[in-house]
C-alpha cells in the first residue's frame, strides 16, 4: 500500500496557509543529523549482517533519468551518498558509452564510500545483466546491506520485457507539472504492463508547497491504481532549493556541502526510506 505522504515529507519545507506539518512516526529521523569530527554529517547504519544472512544479491533500484535532467541525475548521486553515509554499501551505475559529464562524476569511490561505476551496456538487456552482476558481487561484501541505484534511459523502457531483474524495484521522479506528470505515469504503466510485480515507487520534487507535492502523487497514484490495478510507493519529497544548484555548480553532495539545509534534510528522509525498504526487498 503507499504510504501516507504526511509521513514521509520532510517537515522544513514551508507549509502553505491551511496545511498541517505532518507528525512523523520516527522523531529520530526528522532530527538533525549529527556531526563526525570532521565536520560532515555522520549516521550510525542499524543494519549489521552477519556473513550467515547476507542477502544473495543487494536490491536494485532503477531510476529512468533522461539525458538533460541534471537535477533528477543530482538527486540520485546525492541519494547514492546518504546511503553509504548511513554505512551501507551504495553504487550508482550507468550505462558507459553515454555523455554523463554533466550528470554524474567521474568513476570509482567518491564521498563516505558511494561509488559511481560505469557499465558496458548498449540496451537494457545488457544494463539488465551488467546491474544483477554487480548487485551480486557486491553482497559479499555488504556487511550493513546496500543498495544498487541504476541510472536507466526512459527510452529504452520499450524493451522493459527484457529486464525483469532491473525493474523490480523502479524509483520515479516526478513534478506537479501537468505534462510531467502525464509522462511519470506513462513510465509506471510501461512498467507495471511488462512486470504487475514490480514495486513502483514515486517522489516529489520541484514544488513549494506540501499539499502540492501531495496532490501530484495522489494524481499518479489514482490512475495507476484505477487503470492498472496496482498501487505506487510514496517516497515523499525533494526539496529544489538554492542549495541544490549550488551543490551541483560545486559538484559536491548536498549533504556534505550544505548539511544543514532543507534539501539535505529532504534527501536524507528519502534515503532512509529506501533503505529501510532495502532491508526488505534483499534476495536472501
Amino acid at each position: 500500500m503507499p504510504r501516507d505522504l504526511g509521513d514521509v515529507f520532510d517537515y522544513f519545507l514551508p507549509p502553505a496557509e491551511g496545511d498541517r506539518l505532518p507528525t512523523p512516526h520516527d522523531s529520530d529521523a526528522w532530527g538533525s543529523p549529527g556531526l563526525d569530527p570532521a565536520g560532515s554529517p555522520s549516521i550510525r547504519s542499524p543494519y549489521v549482517r552477519t556473513p550467515e544472512d547476507r542477502p544473495a544479491a543487494l536490491p536494485i533500484v532503477a531510476l529512468p533519468i533522461g539525458d538533460r535532467e541534471v537535477v533528477r541525475a543530482a538527486y540520485a548521486w546525492n541519494l547514492a551518498v546518504e546511503v553509504a553515509r548511513r554505512g551501507a554499501t551504495s553504487l550508482l551505475v550507468a550505462p558507459a558509452g553515454l555523455d554523463h559529464s554533466l550528470l554524474w562524476p567521474e568513476p570509482g569511490t567518491g564521498p563516505v564510500g558511494a561509488e559511481m561505476v560505469l557499465a558496458k551496456a548498449a540496451n537494457l538487456s545488457e544494463l539488465n545483466r551488467a546491474a544483477l552482476d554487480i548487485a551480486v558481487e557486491r553482497a559479499a561484501d555488504a556487511n550493513d546491506g546496500g543498495v544498487v541505484f541504476v541510472r536507466v534511459p526512459p527510452a529504452w523502457l520499450v524493451d522493459a520485457r527484457a529486464a525483469r531483474g532491473l525493474l523490480r524495484w523502479p524509483l520515479l521522479f516526478g513534478t506537479s507539472d501537468r505534462r510531467d506528470l502525464i509522462e511519470t505515469y506513462g513510465l509506471a504503466k510501461t512498467v507495471l504492463e511488462s512486470h504487475p510485480d514490480s514495486r513502483v515507487g514515486l517522489t516529489i520534487h520541484g514544488v513549494r508547497r506540501i499539499s502540492e507535492a501531495e496532490q501530484a502523487f495522489r494524481r499518479v497514484a489514482d490512475v495507476t491504481a484505477r487503470r492498472l490495478g496496482q498501487p505506487l510507493l510514496s517516497y515523499g519529497l525533494l526539496v529544489d532549493d538554492l542549495h541544490v544548484y549550488r551543490a551541483i555548480v560545486a559538484r559536491r553532495p548536498v549533504g556534505l556541502e550544505h548539511p544543514q539545509s532543507r534539501a539535505a534534510k529532504a534527501i536524507q528522509d528519502v534515503a532512509r526510506l529506501l533503505l529501510e525498504d532495502a532491508q526488505k526487498y534483499a534476495i536472501a
